[in-house]
């Protein structure tokens, strides 16, 4: 993911400006000295922190007047489109009912984030919405399932291949031209100090 970061942004960043990407959990996170955030986002992964630890330590970490914005779209897993549900089964077919989440299996998390950021120093929390389009195609598609917790290459074992080459049968039965559309929206929550 890095390497695709490196790929996307490189190019847009304007001459004169740093880009820096860090591999680092957000609890170790070494900040440049005397740096300061302006925007911290935290996307899908906030379910895999110590969501009240991070917010603490951002506090140091994030300017007078930034925020903390911490936001997901609905997941693949929801599967609201047919081509979707067909894939979530063949996912289902190789490893079980159960949605998988590393060594274990998936819990929701029992209270809604906005609820944790209140009680954080990015206490002003706003909530909204972005409508988004995708368009995707099946390498895409495996590309995404094989960086999700519920369909990491690890968890297929030997039958890795077997799985790719189901995923894609099954996926052309759905497409001609190797194209799926899908409509989600990220529910964005953006967290300010109190003034």
């Amino acid at each position: 993911m890095i390497a695709t970061a490196e790929e996307a942004l490189r190019p847009q960043v304007p001459g004169g400006t740093t880009l820096s990407l860090v591999t680092s959990t957000a609890e170790d996170f070494p900040p440049p000295a005397g740096w300061k955030a302006d925007l911290v986002t935290i996307c899908r992964a906030f379910h895999w922190l110590d969501q009240a630890g991070v917010l603490a330590l951002l506090d140091s970490q994030v300017a007078e007047g930034g925020a903390v914005a911490v936001f997901a779209d609905r997941s693949f897993w929801a599967a609201e489109s047919d081509w979707k549900a067909a894939a979530k089964q063949v996912i289902k077919d190789f490893l079980g009912e159960e949605r998988r989440a590393g060594g274990g299996t998936f819990q929701h998390h029992n209270r809604p984030y906005s609820e944790i950021m209140e009680e954080s120093p990015f206490n002003q929390v706003e909530e909204f919405t972005v409508p988004v389009t995708r368009t995707w195609n099946t390498a895409g598609i495996l590309g995404y399932l094989y960086s999700t917790s519920f369909a990491a290459p690890a968890l297929f074992g030997d039958r890795l291949e077997e799985f790719e080459t189901a995923v894609q049968k099954t996926l052309r039965g759905f497409s001609e031209d190797d194209t799926f559309h899908e409509s989600n929206e990220f529910l964005v929550r953006v967290g300010r100090r109190t003034a």
